[in-house]
């Protein structure tokens, strides 16, 4: 199996190269975004921080996050699965607890983040009311999480549960204790701007972005997605790209 997914993601690289020059998973967008708003002072809370700040796969992803954590005087995080914090050594702060009851003062931070988390939210209000609650003034939650709008997650909605945990161990490689329910309840710019309004929140950046290919393992049918991703690229059809990248503000 570990070489025919060699063969399978050569084959992929060369085609994306071919057909989407320039593409690169929607990770990449929110790590540079995330960059931009960290400095020493920065009062952080990553919500859904799981087992680490950026994805394994990533190339220099551990030497950044090292990077991050020497210039930061200390980090916060907050999970409900108590073997992901345990395993995070990237937070200094861990918490096991909800995010709809954020076990923090009022005006305690300046950041809050949460990457690919919000998708799973059974409650996205009470999760925006808590942010708002803990943020200081003019501070600002940062989310990325997929487009409900998007081709991947309408065919994710309609899977059956027990097929998509193979289906993403298969595509992504994804341990099944690393895939958890997804309910997109606040998942489309609408509902982003809907519920940070009635949160008292103000919407100060809400990006539609590309993201690299699902269908790696797929072989050729990966080249349909990559026409996809291409076609997308036009501004008519922003609406449909896979991922959300958002900056909400306290005012």
């Amino acid at each position: 199996m570990g070489q025919l997914r060699q063969i399978l993601f050569k084959f992929y690289f060369r085609a994306e190269r071919l057909l989407t020059p320039g593409l690169r998973n929607a990770q990449y967008a929110y790590r540079e975004t995330l960059k931009e708003k960290l400095s020493a002072d920065t009062l952080w809370l990553d919500i859904g921080c799981g087992r680490r700040l950026f994805p394994d796969w990533m190339p220099g992803g551990q030497a950044e996050q090292d990077a991050l954590q020497q210039k930061l005087r200390t980090s916060f995080g907050i999970d409900p699965d108590v073997s992901s914090v345990r395993d995070n050594r990237f937070v200094r702060n861990r918490v096991v607890g909800d995010s709809a009851s954020l076990p923090f003062e009022s005006d305690s931070f300046n950041l809050l983040t949460a990457n690919m988390v919000v998708e799973h939210l059974a409650q996205p209000q009470a999760v925006l009311l808590e942010a708002r609650r803990v943020l200081k003034p003019n501070g600002i939650f940062l989310f990325h999480t997929p487009n409900s709008r998007s081709y991947a997650t309408l065919l994710a909605r309609i899977v059956p549960a027990g097929f998509k945990v193979w289906l993403i161990g298969l595509l992504e490689g994804r341990k099944e204790e690393d895939v958890f329910p997804t309910l997109y309840r606040m998942n489309t710019p609408q509902q982003v701007e809907q519920l940070a309004k009635a949160a008292g929140l103000k919407v100060i950046e809400l990006r539609r972005v590309e993201s690299s290919a699902q269908a790696v393992m797929l072989g050729p049918f990966v080249l349909f997605e990559l026409l996809w991703i291409k076609l997308l690229r036009l501004s008519s059809l922003e609406n449909l790209r896979s991922n959300l990248i958002v900056i909400l503000q306290k005012s």
